[in-house]
């Protein structure tokens, strides 16, 4: 059964990178990860990195899904609108493993010298850790590069 829409906007500072009638969202927050039908409560939230699910909804019939690898930023939520203000949102299927784990092989090799580079260092991991995660997860549903 078709779940009520509600309009959802997600954008970068580079693009606005999509407008469109969803059903469901799956938010990966900093603190972990919410869920957002229609109707909700107001909502303002920090994003922080993770996989951003959005279900569509197509009138009269089955809406499909689509993922992002989400970077920090804001959500937003009132009126049934959701609004996403994030720093990245890289489409899962522009993802490759290949690259991915290049990126998790580049930042394991690095000796950070102080507190900073260590913390950079840890943020470049996790973000190749979660591109290789929904690389592969995009192959196994039958896509990828």
């Amino acid at each position: 059964m078709a779940g009520k829409p509600f309009h959802c906007k997600l954008i970068t500072p580079e693009a606005h990178v999509l407008t469109e009638e969803i059903e469901y969202a799956q938010l990966p927050l900093w603190d972990g990860q919410a869920g957002v039908l229609a109707n909700r409560a107001p909502l303002m939230a920090k994003l922080g990195l993770g996989e951003l699910r959005l279900d569509f909804h197509v009138r009269g019939a089955q809406g499909g899904s689509r993922s992002f690898l989400l970077e920090d930023g804001f959500a937003h939520m009132v009126d049934n609108t959701l609004t996403l203000l994030a720093e990245r949102a890289i489409p899962v299927e522009t993802l490759s493993e290949r690259e991915a784990q290049a990126e998790l092989a580049e930042a394991q090799a690095r000796s950070p010298q102080n507190e900073t580079e260590r913390a950079q260092v840890s943020r470049d991991r996790e973000r190749a850790e979660w591109k290789l995660k929904l690389a592969r997860k995009f192959r196994a549903a039958g896509g990828g590069i």
